[in-house]
Parts: structure tokens; C-alpha cells; sequence
């Protein structure tokens, strides 16, 4: 029996488990299917950004904590349970005949997708048969062949030919060393044989980059502010691109009248506001803010008096403030989200 191979090793059991949520609860808000998500804890079945983001936001974690680590208990599992799952397929002799069909089609140029179609099969199906996660059925045998421009005798002997010839295994290997790497979003070669290295930074890094920290949440008067990744959530598509982004959560009790439930301010710190400008008054200057250090800060509307100085608008109760800016202590508010 052949095993599927891990492609994506990962802590998401363990923060379900953590969190005391049942498999069932957590594939019914991601829309997966129980079998999906049981294969998506197992390490066998690949996740895309928008179901990444999506796990992250009902386990409540950051996205780092998903990936694998060297300092992880887990680490070590999933070494041993890639090394044996390897050893399965090799031993199956499906590592071997999927590397010779690969080697076969590329010999005579044809790309994947072109192979699966000629062969009758879906992408996916194709793919783990080169990968050797899969066996060829009797039936398939013959379309497979054809794919490769050969009969289903030909093709035999031809991977027969080129395992002889010491081909196969060097290219198992070369595949094998460039997956040798625990699935850390940050160090994609740690060293550890596991497959997936690179497609977890790739995810990792993509997935990343869609995501701003929340630096302000509500306190008992203003907004608490913290320079922390802590928590992350998904920026507007049309920021995507801009740095320095972070959000904030207003103070619904002194805000309300302003801002509903469920609602976040995107703040860009290199934009400066101008009078008429909705914006984050903070206590203290940003770039000098060591991350982890409180400070407070408050949401305003910037206006200008006679004399050309600055002051913040507060509604709930009304209160005119003066404000600096000077020293990156007012950001403008540049979008509004309600979810």
C-alpha cells in the first residue's frame, strides 16, 4: 500500500486541540469538508491563502503559528512520519515508476497539463502518479502510454531502462534533497527531510503579505496602542501593495455614534492628514515606540483653527483636543471596513 506523501506539515491540530474545538466545527466555518480538513491536519492536502487566512481567523492564532518550527514538539513527528512515508512509496515501487513517467514526458517536451489531458485523467490524479503518490490502475495503463507517445510495453521498458541506468534515483534524490527543510515560514533549508519546504514559504510569505497587524484596540476611554503582531487581519484588496499599513479597532463606547460593531480603520503612518481628515492621534511618537510598549492613542477628525494650529474633533461626548503633528504622532485613517 502506498501512502500520500506530506506535503504541508503543520500545527493545526494541536491549536484546534488547544482551543478545545471539535474537527467537525472548524471544517463547517472554513468550508471544508471533513475529509479535507482531517487531510489538511495529516499534512496530506495543500491549503490556499484564502483558506489559510480563514483557519487563522477561527482558531484565533497568528499565521507563523501554523507553520512548523525546528523548536516545535512536533518537529521531530513529522520528520519521522515524512522519512517513513517516503520509505512506503519507494519501497512500493511508485516513487520510481513516477519519476521514470516524468523523466519520459519531459523528454519529449509535453507539459503536464498536456500529459493529464492526453491521458485521460484530471491534473490532480496525473500529478500524483509522477509524484508517486498513486497507483496506475490496469485500465489507465494504455492512456498513459499513448500521453507519452508509447504503448504500455514501451513505456515498461523504457523506466526499466533508465532505473537501470542509475537515472531515477538521481533525480529522486535531487528531488528529495530539495525538500530536506522543516516547514518554517522563515527558514525555508532547516535541514530536516520534509517535503513542502518551499511551498510553505511561498504560501507563507504570499499569505503574509495580504495581512496588517492591529495595533490599536479599545480601552476604557481611548484605544490601547501596541506595536505588535499579535493579531493579524486581511487589508483591503485595493492597500494591497502599500507598507506600513496597520488597523485599528475603534472604541465602540465613545465612538459609537461614529463607527459600528465590527469595524476597522486602516491607518497609513506615512500619510500626513489634513484638516477634514479622519485620523490616529497618538501619545507618543510611532517611530520611537518600541514594539510590545503600551500607549494610548485616539480617533479624530482633524480640523484647523484661525490660527492655523491643529486640533482633533471627538464626538461622544464632543471634545476639541490639540494635536501634534510632529514627531509621527497623527496618521490618517485612509479606509474604513465593516464586516
Amino acid at each position: 500500500m502506498a501512502w500520500e506523501e506530506v506535503i504541508f506539515p503543520n500545527n493545526i491540530r494541536n491549536i484546534r486541540l488547544s482551543r478545545g474545538m471539535k474537527m467537525t466545527a472548524v471544517a463547517r466555518q472554513a468550508g471544508l469538508s471533513l475529509s479535507a480538513m482531517s487531510k489538511v491536519e495529516k499534512g496530506v492536502r495543500r491549503l490556499n491563502q484564502k483558506q489559510l487566512l480563514t483557519l487563522c481567523g477561527i482558531l484565533d492564532c497568528k499565521l507563523s503559528d501554523i507553520f512548523i518550527k525546528e523548536s516545535d514538539q512536533s518537529a521531530g513527528y513529522w520528520e519521522s512520519e515524512m522519512t517513513r512515508r517516503l520509505s512506503d512509496n519507494e519501497n512500493s515501487g511508485l516513487k520510481i515508476f513516477g519519476t521514470g513517467v516524468r523523466t519520459l514526458r519531459r523528454k519529449i517536451g509535453k507539459t503536464i497539463a498536456n500529459a493529464a489531458k492526453d491521458a485521460k485523467m484530471t491534473l490532480s490524479v496525473y500529478h500524483k502518479i509522477e509524484v508517486g503518490q498513486r497507483e496506475v490502475y490496469e485500465d489507465e495503463i494504455e492512456n498513459l502510454a499513448h500521453a507519452l507517445g508509447l504503448n504500455a510495453e514501451s513505456m515498461f521498458k523504457a523506466i526499466a531502462e533508465l532505473f537501470e541506468s542509475g537515472a531515477l534515483t538521481k533525480q529522486i534524490s535531487k528531488v528529495e534533497e530539495k525538500a530536506r527543510a522543516v516547514l518554517t515560514p522563515n527558514n525555508p533549508a532547516a535541514g530536516l527531510s520534509m517535503h513542502g519546504a518551499l511551498y510553505g514559504s511561498k504560501i507563507y510569505d504570499s499569505a503574509r503579505k495580504k495581512l496588517v497587524p492591529v495595533f490599536g484596540t479599545p480601552g476604557d476611554k481611548n484605544i490601547v496602542f501596541k506595536k505588535s503582531d499579535e493579531k493579524m487581519i486581511v487589508m483591503p484588496m485595493n492597500l494591497e501593495g502599500e507598507s506600513g499599513i496597520y488597523a485599528v479597532i475603534p472604541n465602540i463606547r465613545r465612538m459609537g455614534v461614529m463607527f459600528p460593531n465590527r469595524s476597522y480603520l486602516f491607518v497609513n503612518p506615512d500619510v500626513v492628514p489634513q484638516p477634514g481628515d479622519l485620523a490616529i492621534a497618538l501619545d507618543e511618537d510611532f517611530e520611537k515606540l518600541e514594539p510590545d510598549t503600551k500607549t494610548h492613542a485616539r480617533i479624530v477628525m482633524v480640523g484647523e483653527d484661525a490660527k492655523g494650529n491643529l486640533y482633533g474633533h471627538m464626538v461622544a461626548p464632543d471634545e476639541k483636543i490639540p494635536v501634534k503633528n510632529t514627531g509621527g504622532r497623527l496618521h490618517k485613517v485612509v479606509q474604513i471596513v465593516i464586516e
